[in-house]
């Protein structure tokens, strides 16, 4: 009887663990994928890195240090064309309290009070990490590419997903179904072009 590998990944989100498993479910990869709740003594990890990639490998490597598993960990944000970038990794902190949802959304949203809609290009990225215990990292980045709204609408999502009308669509992150949200997400992509490596190193 061969035995499944397991994965741990980086979130107390049940939402993300289930995301991710079925994102490798339906990619044929048969793992037992647990989130950190799995392994309380492991402590959270600061985000001290300086690009999303980075952030996602502090936690990945920590994670895979501490359990002697393969992690997986990622990082995202909001990235504005005319603040060139930012929030980036400051996204869930950007009005100084880190995950105020909407302290930080109405803080970005009153600096492009007098940008009209021409230039308000922004986008979501993420970057996901999968580290091994003997040090070997692969790193995928993915991006969710759209324009940013003047006023909050929908009661969906989280974080900037009120503001954030992605391109091709009509309507804002927060008005789509999850279903939708995760076909086209940042995470869900950068999940997805994770599959591959965690092929190749786990089998």
């Amino acid at each position: 009887m061969t035995t499944r590998p397991r994965l741990v990944l980086a979130t107390r989100n049940a939402h993300k663990i289930t995301e991710l498993h079925a994102i490798l479910a339906s990619a044929g990869l048969d793992v037992d994928l647990v989130g950190a709740d799995a392994y309380p003594d492991v402590p959270d990890v600061k985000e001290t890195g300086t690009t999303f990639a980075a952030n996602a490998l502090l936690k990945a490597h920590a994670l895979a240090h501490a359990t002697g598993l393969p992690a997986i960990a990622d990082d995202s944000g909001l990235c504005v064309d005319v603040l060139g970038g930012a929030p980036g990794i400051f996204s869930a902190r950007w009005s100084g309290t880190h995950g105020h949802d909407r302290a930080n959304l109405e803080l970005l949203l009153a600096q492009l009070s007098d940008i009209d809609d021409a230039h308000r290009g922004a986008h979501f990225a993420c970057a996901a990490a999968l580290a091994l215990p003997d040090g070997t990292e692969r790193v995928v980045e993915a991006q969710l590419l759209g324009t940013l709204r003047h006023t909050p609408v929908g009661d969906g999502g989280f974080g900037y997903d009120p503001i954030l009308q992605p391109l091709g669509d009509t309507r804002t992150c927060a008005e789509l179904t999850p279903d939708e949200k995760n076909a086209i997400s940042h995470r869900g992509n950068a999940f997805r072009a994770l599959v591959p490596v965690v092929r190749e190193l786990l089998g």
